[in-house]
């Protein structure tokens, strides 16, 4: 049993230090550009060039993880398969199957919401399905790629438990799909939800985990200074750790810290680094932003826009992925 820890923390050593210097993450496969989750954004961020596709789970009723953001149908993105927009949230995909969820069409943006005056320049396209997570691995296979990452996050909510399986069923059937494409190596999980990041420490040691924080408004997850833990850090109370995120961090066993870029502050980034934590803020797209918190030494950035990461990456000196071009 402790030769097995010793080698599974060495795995996630290896598998940290083979990301490259930079970690350039496409948010949701890119979805400034392209459909969010979709096969069509990450073989378009693949075309681009980025280290790690950055991407969301849920799982179906009959099991299968699938690449989404949202626990049921957002109605600013998704279509009946007779190309009718939804008029409100569609039932929690816990609920359905995965042949009922493969019906809807999230190809496009609906007209005239905020989502669509957000993204002007997304590349709409009919008849794009919610594809399943190994559908992804498989893609990636066949366009013969072996260095783009995986940062995948499950998509739970405490709040609402009803909506998604319990932790440990969703961390179990995360890493099932993982460890049957062989990409291990090649895959983070995150959460905001700190419960199943226990449960793949346990379960797949072999697995880096990050840690995803937000101290913004209703969305804080952290919630120093109130009574007790927050209910999003599996038990872990920041207080117990001087009000420090990093090292709140630190103790939950992630190997990488996912700040919201708003909370971020170069004196934040010196001390997770110090403590061995990778820093890699979502989700940033103007390119001061991108230049300032490169130049404050994060480890990544997570982006809608790829492409104008690259650029400033680029004018910065820094070297970036090749894209990966179709085959003929």
């Amino acid at each position: 049993m402790i030769r097995y820890l010793v080698l599974a923390s060495a795995a996630v050593l290896a598998s940290n230090s083979a990301a490259p210097g930079f970690d350039l993450q496409g948010h949701r496969g890119g979805r400034g550009l392209f459909p969010e989750n979709t096969l069509v954004a990450f073989e378009g961020a693949l075309g681009i060039g980025v280290s790690t596709f950055e991407l969301d789970t849920a799982v179906t009723r009959d099991g299968v993880v699938i690449v989404s953001h949202d626990s049921q149908a957002n109605p600013d993105i998704t279509r009946t398969a007779e190309g009718k927009w939804l008029e409100k949230p569609g039932p929690a995909f816990f609920t359905m199957d995965y042949a009922d969820v493969a019906r809807y069409d999230v190809g496009r943006i609906r007209p005239a919401t905020a989502y669509a005056l957000r993204f002007r320049q997304q590349q709409g396209r009919d008849a794009v399905r919610i594809p399943r997570l190994s559908d992804l691995f498989a893609m990636v296979a066949a366009k013969g790629d072996s260095t783009v990452r995986f940062n995948i996050e499950t998509k739970l909510d405490p709040r609402f438990p009803e909506q998604t399986p319990a932790p440990e069923a969703f961390a179990a059937a995360v890493v099932r799909v993982i460890r049957d494409a062989s990409m291990t190596e090649r895959s983070t999980i995150q959460s905001f939800d700190w419960r199943t990041l226990k449960v793949v420490q346990r379960i797949a040691p072999e697995i880096a985990t990050v840690c995803l924080t937000t101290q913004q408004g209703d969305d804080d997850n952290i919630r120093v200074s109130q009574p007790g833990p927050s209910t999003w850090t599996a038990g872990l109370d920041v207080d117990d750790f001087g009000g420090s995120v990093p090292r709140l961090v630190k103790a939950a066993g992630c190997a990488v810290w996912s700040p919201n870029a708003l909370d971020v502050t170069p004196e934040r980034i010196v001390e997770a680094q110090r403590l061995g934590l990778r820093v890699i803020p979502w989700t940033v797209n103007e390119p001061p932003d991108m230049e300032r918190l490169i130049r404050a030494n994060v480890d990544g950035l997570i982006s809608d826009r790829p492409d104008l990461l690259r650029g400033v990456l680029t004018q910065l000196g820094r070297a970036v992925p090749p894209p990966v071009r179709a085959k003929p």
